[in-house]
């Protein structure tokens, strides 16, 4: 990409990069503040009751090792809610340990003889540890807040699993759309505040110390001391203007916010390209025929996540696959008949969840067990169960869904006796070039991904009809379903409208040729004069 294009690409994405840019700003910002607050105190008590540091430093310490990701879904299950306030708490657990414990290494770290000239002079317990402990330990206090803010940078690009916003936003998309321009979009703002929040916290200590005799009144160091003493201060503030600003406001000027959020839907999708496209083209039809407005939820973790957020009330609508509602979210067995296993999901899904399956947009997403077209026609490859002999000495590439899933890899196991030599978790962005490269021998490849004729592989016929029908369909909520009913009729529109051709198609102009989704959603519809 040429100096003049990624111009381009910036320029024309600079309004989103300044929403997650204040999105980030606030999360790390907020979560840290939160973190001194209860870090600070703490570090107090545990310093005057000595009994207590090992165990509380002990919980604080299991808190930090606990992997991110693993975190925040933990959080997620446990709230019930996607979005910034499980974030804010996890990034909150991970900014606990440098603060108190830096916290109780400054006020373990002053000297036994200012303590003792200050008894001396006759100063009490609390008056030593407000006058004396506290501004003598406060660089060492203020280096742990560094610490804890530069790593929250980090960590808060994965809270975008969860559809918290920030920068990881576009880590995440590119992730998932295998672009590198996007995760660079987000990587290379992060890296950049990641400096800014140490250099901005690094001011407010120096602004800090005492000002030294020498330092003359009016000098260039007595002036800007205090801009260096709020500097962190203006950068939250920033970052609010920055997320208030450049936020999508259509129609709020002129409505209110009370009515716009009333007539509000909220579109989720899972972390793939059929998703994406698929929540584009209900969101733009959504947009283009009702006078609703959309939130768009792209990128959520996966399944559970986004079926989760539908339960809760987190999201309204999303795009699912009969296959996966009926054994992955219902825990039934696979149904191999498509109009049986429809009418079964749609329901259960009405009588334990409220929720609503519409009619399916037309293809069949099933998984295909993919191999290299040469290493079919060199061994004679052309069903699933042929491979059954040479699975030990094969390598698996593998969805971390599809390995748990028991329409994965378990179901599969059982039904083919399969044993592969060795199983790698692949990201479904990477899983194709995986193969192709000669890095895995197979993959659990998605029937509509383009992506199997561009990398001249080869699908296995299903010979034992294990895998149940994937039809997708919209899931929405009962409840909005009854509040704004032109959607039904607005959605209906999509059905039928997307076989398999078409859907590997549009997947492929994504995957393959570059198009955003949202450009491939818009050209579909239109061609269909729905737009």
């Amino acid at each position: 990409m040429g100096l003049e294009s990624l111009t381009t690409y910036i320029v024309n994405r600079l309004p989103e990069l300044w929403l997650r840019t204040g999105e980030h700003i606030m999360l790390t910002g907020f979560s840290t503040g939160t973190a001194i607050l209860i870090g600070i105190p703490l570090g107090i008590i545990i310093f005057r009751n000595a009994w207590l540091r090992a165990p509380v430093m002990a919980v604080i310490g299991i808190l930090q090792t606990i992997p991110s990701l693993a975190m925040l879904v933990f959080l997620l299950a446990l709230l019930q809610k996607i979005g910034a306030l499980p974030a804010l708490i996890a990034l909150t657990l991970y900014a606990l340990l440098p603060i108190v414990r830096n916290t109780l290494t400054g006020l373990q770290g002053v000297s036994p003889q200012v303590i003792e000239a200050a008894t001396g002079i006759g100063m009490t317990k609390y008056q030593r540890l407000k006058l004396v402990r506290i501004p003598l330990a406060a660089p060492v206090i203020i280096a742990g807040i560094r610490t804890a803010a530069v790593v929250g940078v980090g960590i808060a690009t994965l809270s975008a699993f969860i559809g918290a916003g920030g920068l990881g936003q576009f880590i995440n998309r590119g992730l998932a759309l295998y672009d590198t321009k996007l995760i660079l979009l987000g990587a290379v703002p992060t890296a950049l505040l990641a400096l800014i929040i140490d250099f901005s916290i690094g001011a407010f200590e120096w602004g800090f110390r005492p000002e030294r005799k020498k330092d003359k009144k009016g000098s260039v160091k007595t002036l800007i001391r205090p801009l260096a003493l709020i500097m962190p201060l203006l950068l939250i503030m920033t970052a609010g203007i920055l997320s208030h600003f450049t936020r999508p406001l259509s129609g709020i000027q002129t409505e209110g916010v009370s009515k716009i959020s009333t007539r509000t839907i909220r579109i989720a999708t899972k972390n793939f390209t059929e998703q994406l496209i698929l929540g584009e083209i209900m969101a733009q039809l959504i947009e283009a025929r009702t006078d609703l407005f959309v939130e768009r939820y792209f990128n959520l973790g996966g399944t559970m996540i986004c079926h989760n957020a539908l339960v809760h009330g987190e999201i309204d609508l999303y795009a699912e696959y009969i296959g996966t509602g009926l054994t992955v979210i219902l825990k039934q067995p696979v149904i191999s008949d498509p109009d049986e296993a429809l009418s079964q999901v749609r329901e259960a899904y009405k009588k334990l969840f409220d929720a609503r399956w519409l009619n399916p947009f037309g293809f069949n997403n099933t998984y295909a067990i993919t191999v290299r077209t040469a290493d079919a026609k060199s061994y004679g490859w052309t069903r699933i169960s042929d491979i059954q002999k040479a699975a030990p000495r094969l390598r698996a590439g593998f969805t971390a869904e599809f390995t748990e899933r028991p329409d994965g890899y378990p179901g599969l196991r059982q039904i083919y006796g399969l044993r592969f030599g060795e199983i790698r978790d692949l990201d479904p962005a990477i899983m194709y070039e995986a193969v192709s490269n000669g890095e895995v021998d197979v993959i659990c490849a998605f029937v509509t991904d383009g992506r199997i004729a561009a990398y001249n592989l080869k699908s296995l016929e299903d010979d034992r009809q294990f895998f149940p029908p994937y039809h997708a369909a919209p899931v929405i909520r009962g409840e909005i379903l009854e509040k704004h009913q032109k959607l039904r009729d607005v959605l209906a529109l999509l059905e039928g409208l997307l076989d398999n051709t078409t859907m590997q198609s549009l997947n492929f102009k994504v995957d393959g040729k570059g198009y955003s989704p949202a450009q491939v959603a818009g050209a579909f519809l239109k061609s269909q004069g729905l737009l």
